[in-house]
């Protein structure tokens, strides 16, 4: 290096370090999303440490942020704003606290800390400051929510103003110009025959395709990068965010399809051989689209058995799909009699199918056993808990408990390697949300999903009783999840947690997904008043954006290189503009009558 520019690099280096402990921060670093600037000016004798932990981390143990050197100088670290910090401010030669607070920081925000003696006390404090006012991180949000709420208010406006329009110019023609003689008299004779294909009741179960195609949409959303906020990402272990609820949904729609579908290929008279062909032959598709296709990335090279994961989304799909198609095709043809009956009407659809629901129970007695039971080394029976450095760093190699070791034990390495947990709880094992004990609670989900078949099948006619039974179900999981939880995140018999598909999880997300086929099926299917535009046209297609949507996401047009990464705005324009085109791909297939069904 030459002599100018070494000399150019030291006074560089010692600007910097000034800059850093020395006065007061001028000029903070660039900061980008979910990011906040906080100084602490140590005003003391002594030098002190600054440890955080955050309050979303289960009884985590604190970590060090920053040393502070004493009299007057001054240390700026960048802090995340999307969970509330605990900061402890210690004393570096007594370890004896000199404060503790609990803030949210807000994106963007300068906030200062300074540690001083307190003459009225007499004993050290610490007093905070806005240096600079944080960022309204939601305006790309709700900017976003309210264009979205005006693009379908005129999708709503725009058919009821070209029905007026019909109504109009057929009235015009059949009272004053006859039909005979209407120049309109086509067009008119076309919003007639539109208007009566309206009137018309569809065979399929509109609904059903709407919550699916909804549930798809949101999962392409999230796989997109929701934005970059993070109730659009999974939760780092226990509790839920929007990301959470998207599997079990679509789950939940292939449970009520398995029963849709096989009774109307029972009535059609397909044999029982044929169906376990097609049951068979859609399992392996889907097991390899899974396994070789989706394991592939632009950005990790040929595939290489060494990073290969063996557990995925598709092959929880596709192995919950033969179950429930197993139990259809083999306990799954008895009719409900609408008749009345002294003691058992009122679970009439439950006593019926007694096997699959001896054979659900006890899969999840299985799934209780091993879980809450099973011996896992070095590791507490029963533990559920992320590992790392929460439960106070009792058990860092623990992730998951007895789930992890099962899956470790069947798959070795070959497992996802970024859990959910890994950043906050700072774990080094691995971890999959596919694993082979989620996969049983899985079945569960679909399971009730197919209830919900059954109930819209048999009762057909009487949409109160649907909608009742309906209610009734999604009480009862309700209740049984808030039990099972103690209505805490953290705190009860089995948290909500979409890692393990804890019973808890699958009980709350019963309930949701009761109540929104529910809500749809009224609005959709008996009133009428919605179509289901747009989600109904990803439903009709699933698979096909499922796939699609994960093997282009790093190509253009679906995603860019981002230039402006301080602030939410161009992340949340990429995510909607991905969902966007993938809906309107999907909406081009079904205009062309193409569906890919395997």
């Amino acid at each position: 290096m030459e002599p100018g520019r070494t000399l150019l690099a030291r006074l560089t280096l010692l600007i910097l370090v000034s800059s850093s402990y020395g006065g007061h921060l001028k000029s903070g670093p660039t900061l980008k999303m979910d990011q906040a600037l906080l100084t602490l000016h140590n005003q003391l004798s002594e030098e002190v440490q600054v440890f955080y932990t955050s309050d979303y981390c289960y009884k985590c143990v604190y970590q060090q942020l920053v040393t502070v050197k004493p009299n007057n100088n001054n240390a700026s670290v960048v802090v995340s704003t999307k969970f509330t910090l605990t900061l402890q401010v210690e004393l570096q030669s007594r370890n004896p606290t000199v404060c503790r607070w609990s803030q949210t920081y807000g994106e963007g925000g300068h906030y200062s800390v300074w540690i001083q003696m307190s003459e009225a006390a007499g004993k050290a404090s610490c007093t905070d400051a806005v240096d600079k006012k944080p960022n309204n991180a939601h305006l790309p949000l709700v900017v976003a929510a309210l264009l979205l709420a005006i693009i379908a208010l005129l999708f709503v406006v725009a058919p009821y103003v070209y029905r007026r329009r019909c109504t109009s110019k057929l009235i015009k023609t059949m009272c004053c110009q006859g039909p005979q003689y209407s120049v309109d008299n086509g067009r008119a004779q076309a919003c007639e025959a539109e208007h009566d294909a309206t009137k018309a009741k569809p065979a399929r179960l509109l609904s059903l395709d709407t919550f699916r195609g909804f549930a798809l949409t949101a999962m392409v959303f999230v796989n997109y990068g929701g934005g970059g906020y993070w109730f659009f990402q999974h939760a780092p272990w226990n509790g839920l965010t929007v990301a959470d609820l998207v599997m079990p949904w679509f789950v939940f729609v292939i449970g009520t399809s398995v029963v849709l579908a096989f009774r109307s290929m029972q009535r059609r008279g397909v044999s029982r051989l044929q169906l376990l062909r097609k049951i068979s032959w859609r399992t392996v598709v889907l097991l390899l689209l899974g396994f070789c296709f989706l394991n592939y990335s632009p950005r990790d090279g040929p595939l290489s058995w060494s990073w290969l994961r063996v557990p995925g989304v598709l092959q929880r799909l596709g192995f919950t799909y033969f179950v429930l198609s197993l139990l259809q095709t083999f306990w799954g043809q008895k009719e409900i009699p609408l008749r009345a009956n002294p003691w058992w009407s009122p679970v009439q659809d439950v006593v019926l199918y007694w096997p699959q629901w001896l054979i659900i129970i006890l899969l999840e007695t299985l799934w209780l056993c091993i879980t809450l039971l099973m011996p896992v080394p070095n590791c507490p029976t029963g533990y559920l808990g992320a590992g790392g450095i929460g439960d106070h760093g009792l058990y860092p190699n623990c992730t998951g408990g007895a789930a992890a070791y099962i899956d470790s034990w069947m798959f070795g390495d070959n497992m996802y390697r970024y859990p959910t947990c890994k950043e906050m709880y700072r774990t080094t094992q691995p971890f999959d949300p596919e694993g082979v004990l989620g996969t049983i609670n899985s079945i569960v989900m679909g399971f009730l999903g197919m209830q919900a078949g059954k109930i819209i099948m048999f009762y057909k006619g009487t949409n109160i009783r649907i909608l009742c039974r309906f209610l009734v179900w999604a009480v009862i999981l309700g209740i049984s999840a808030a039990i099972l939880s103690k209505c805490t995140r953290d705190g009860g018999f089995i948290p909500v947690n979409k890692n393990l598909w804890s019973l808890s999880y699958v009980a709350c997300m019963g309930c949701f997904s009761f109540l929104l086929l529910g809500g749809m099926y009224f609005v959709i299917d008996i009133k009428g008043w919605w179509g289901g535009q747009p989600f109904i046209y990803p439903g009709m297609n699933s698979i096909f954006v499922y796939v699609g949507h994960s093997l282009l996401a790093f190509y253009f047009p679906f995603s860019w290189e981002m230039r402006f990464q301080e602030s939410h705005w161009e992340w949340l324009f990429q995510s909607l503009w991905a969902t966007a085109l993938w809906v309107l791909i999907a909406y081009l297939l079904y205009r062309k009558k193409f569906f890919l069904k395997i």
